[in-house]
């Protein structure tokens, strides 16, 4: 547990990412087999269970220090973090282990059908014998994951620079359905003992946002250019006659989809489809606020499956005949793909994803305006001689999406952020006008440089017109533009709609409050 915390703390303290990268090798070297398996799995979000609840958390910690609940709270606001103040606020250790990671884990999960009272024992027992940073972990093992800037690619390149293998091929070995409890380390890094598995899919490409003129990019009619959906991003599986569908965050989704299983009988064994699985009314798909009904629920019932049809729009083909075709250019594998579908019947959930046709650059920016008719974000740049690779790799793939839409509200509350930004007011809710009242549409709480955030935090400060517990209504004074992708109606909220991804794209100083846009001027992107 030692070093782990310890390199927990380090990783916290730079944003380099060479550094970064040797701190975990310098983990690895010195980590049992167990430990550093744990460590990737906590690093890619494999986190054990939550066992015991926040609230108990914040009561034992009260107890230990004997603080009241007020100041506990109100430190905790001031944090950002509960795993991190309750680190703070515990007494320095009286004890001390030598326990591993694994250990300390494996003795929290125990802890499961044990009653409350030993629960806090444990908890109570384990802050009076590790140091702070190893608290901190211990806590961060209850409460949720850690955020540390640590990219499965990075774990990646230092698990390659220690093992010697290849990243590309470390990647292939991370992905699906593993957990430190069901295989070991030799059996996951060393051996690959999960080519076997035939649920496993492959890293996914990803696309890097285009932030330069289509005339760098060269010719043309080197690139194929696709609609960019908006959907869920996915993988459709078929080997040994069984499907599998798994999200890019490594979730499966093969029950939330059950209409999928139509193309059984037409796509061939060993067959690894790459595409975006979307809303879809019969020409076109839905909009994303309906296909996200079925996100949350792990199985889905006849009247959702009939109200939110899903299909495939399959843009790319990974693997055919149990072969791994990653390695060939995109223009054979669309050959292969456009071969796979063309005989699917029509009524079957899938459609590929075709390139669209046009001679010039600036014919495809014409066409690129048209996007939000077509029901897509944008449009989608590969070229044709790109290989199928493992995470991003900039210059092959771009994401060429439409500038956001854009409205401008008036903020009427602040609360304070989370971790370095707990001493700022960051999260904003903002409102439009609706005659001569201010009606609340959004919240929002990216967009703007710490510069910005620390000027407004000291407005709300001294313009607070009142509290409720951690949110801070002000004078409705301040103007902000705010850049979203998608708007629908909405019967949860009072203005009638809700935004997708809304941020804050500028603070608009030329502006007073009764230059802010009214609600009338936001329900026209409805139509």
């Amino acid at each position: 547990m030692k070093n782990f915390a310890n390199l927990v703390y380090s990783l916290d303290q730079t944003t380099k990412t060479n550094k970064k990268i040797e701190l975990v090798v310098d983990f690895f070297k010195s980590a049992c087999n167990s430990d550093k398996l744990w460590c990737i799995a906590l690093f890619s979000g494999r986190r054990p269970k939550r066992l015991i609840s926040t609230r108990y958390l914040r009561e034992w910690a009260c107890e230990v220090t004997n603080l009241p609940t007020w100041l506990v709270e109100d430190t905790y606001s001031v944090i950002g973090d509960l795993a991190e103040t309750i680190s703070l606020l515990t007494p320095e250790k009286n004890g001390y282990s030598e326990k591993s990671l694994t250990a300390w884990i494996s003795e929290l999960r125990q802890l499961e059908k044990q009653s409350l009272e030993k629960k806090r024992h444990f908890v109570v027992n384990a802050w009076s014998t590790l140091n702070r940073k190893e608290r901190f972990v211990f806590n961060k093992l209850i409460t949720g994951g850690f955020r540390l800037g640590v990219s499965q690619k990075l774990t990646v390149r230092a698990l390659s620079k220690i093992t010697k293998i290849d990243e590309f091929e470390l990647s292939l070995r991370l992905m699906g359905n593993w957990h430190p409890d069901t295989i070991s380390w030799n059996s996951l890094i060393i051996n690959d003992e999960r080519k076997s598995d035939i649920s496993r899919p492959y890293p996914f490409c990803l696309a890097s946002g285009l932030d330069k003129d289509t005339l760098e990019l060269g010719k043309r009619s080197d690139w194929v250019a696709e609609w960019k959906w908006d959907g869920i991003r996915g993988q459709f599986i078929k080997r040994a006659k069984e499907l599998f569908i798994w999200s890019r965050g490594e979730e499966n989704l093969t029950e939330r989809f059950p209409e999928l299983e139509a193309l059984l009988e037409f796509i061939p064994d060993g067959s690894v489809l790459d595409g975006e699985i979307v809303a879809w009314d019969g020409e076109q798909p839905l909009d994303f606020n309906i296909l996200q009904k079925r996100i949350g629920r792990k199985k889905v019932s006849k009247s959702l499956i009939e109200t939110a049809p899903v299909i495939l729009i399959a843009y790319d083909l990974l693997e055919l005949k149990g072969m791994d075709i990653r390695n060939q250019k995109l223009e054979a594998r669309r050959s292969k793909l456009t071969e796979l579908i063309n005989p699917i019947p029509n009524n079957l959930p899938i459609k590929l994803s075709k390139e669209i046709e046009c001679k010039t650059w600036a014919d495809l920016a014409h066409i690129r305006e048209t996007s939000r008719s077509q029901s897509a974000e944008g449009i989608m740049l590969k070229n044709r001689n790109s290989d199928y690779y493992s995470g991003r790799k900039r210059g092959d793939w771009w994401k060429w999406k439409l500038d956001p839409l854009t409205i401008d509200g008036v903020l009427i509350y602040a609360q304070a952020g989370h971790g370095r930004r707990a001493n700022l007011y960051t999260d904003y809710t903002f409102a439009v006008w609706d005659g001569n009242q201010l009606v609340p549409f959004a919240k929002a709480y990216s967009g703007l440089k710490d510069e910005e955030f620390r000027r407004i935090t000291s407005w709300v400060k001294k313009n607070t017109i009142q509290k409720f517990g951690p949110v801070r209504q002000v004078h409705p004074e301040l103007v902000f533009e705010i850049a979203f992708e998608g708007i629908h109606e909405s019967t949860r909220h009072k203005s009638g709609v809700a935004l997708r991804f809304p941020r804050m794209l500028r603070w608009r100083h030329d502006k007073l409050s009764k230059d802010a846009n009214k609600l009338k001027d936001l329900k026209a992107f409805l139509t």
